[in-house]
């Protein structure tokens, strides 16, 4: 396990709750508008798991839970045990997740593991590949992810990081087409750094990304924006 990020409070990454966000290095993805990309090849080592564990008890009653982040978090072959550990410290758990290996997705979840995913959703079918960064992507991988999410097995939200010049009117026609039904979607707005794996990407107006939440609204019942400034 590469623990190469340590997010000591959040209100951010875990709706309605106090949380502490842990960054796990290593990616299957390549997505060129990622912002992590130092942890992509699987970062460097910056704690140990005693470390965040530690952390974590001492903090257990100021927190409420722990997003697992990266990276891809279902990459790594402990990652079971390691949620298993900040469960029985009390505190609720979140994955963030391209969604890519879903035989592990589906496991955690069957075993109740899980109490939030968040899966990335990088465009519509047809721009899938190009906005991963992945040729020869396998989107029936991707599919099975999604379908079982739709069940609500478990509470869960959908997002695409949406970039000017990579998504256009008709892929989020085909995401609403694609996510009918889910309890939440969002669209969260390009932020540029220097760790972007790909430079010169922009963002989309807030109108622009309005405009799209509501191409997507007819089919989910709660769309809305993050990163964007009402």
């Amino acid at each position: 396990m590469i623990i190469s990020g340590l997010l000591k409070t959040t209100l951010l990454d875990y709706p309605q709750h106090v949380a502490a966000t842990v960054f796990l290095g290593g990616c299957n993805f390549r997505c060129p508008f990622c912002h992590n990309s130092d942890l992509l090849e699987g970062g460097s080592e910056l704690f140990s798991e005693k470390e965040v564990l530690d952390f974590l008890k001492k903090r257990a009653g100021i927190l409420e839970g722990v997003c697992i982040t990266g990276g891809e978090p279902t990459l790594h072959r402990d990652l079971e045990p390691f949620i298993r550990k900040i469960r029985e410290l009390g505190l609720l758990v979140k994955l963030d997740t391209n969604g890519y290996r879903p035989d592990v997705l589906i496991d955690l979840c069957e075993k109740k593991l899980l109490d939030y995913v968040a899966m990335d959703i990088k465009s519509g079918r047809a721009g899938y590949g190009k906005t991963a960064g992945l040729s020869g992507l396998d989107l029936s991988l991707i599919e099975k992810s999604v379908d079982f999410l739709l069940k609500n097995t478990v509470p869960c939200e959908f997002r695409t990081t949406v970039v000017r010049e990579l998504h256009r009117e008709e892929d989020f026609k085909e995401i609403g087409e694609w996510l009918s039904g889910a309890s939440a979607y969002f669209l969260q707005s390009y932020k540029d750094s220097e760790n972007v794996l790909t430079p010169g990407f922009s963002a989309c107006s807030k109108e622009e990304l309005l405009y799209f939440a509501g191409i997507v609204a007819p089919y989910v019942p709660s769309v809305s924006l993050r990163g964007v400034d009402y």
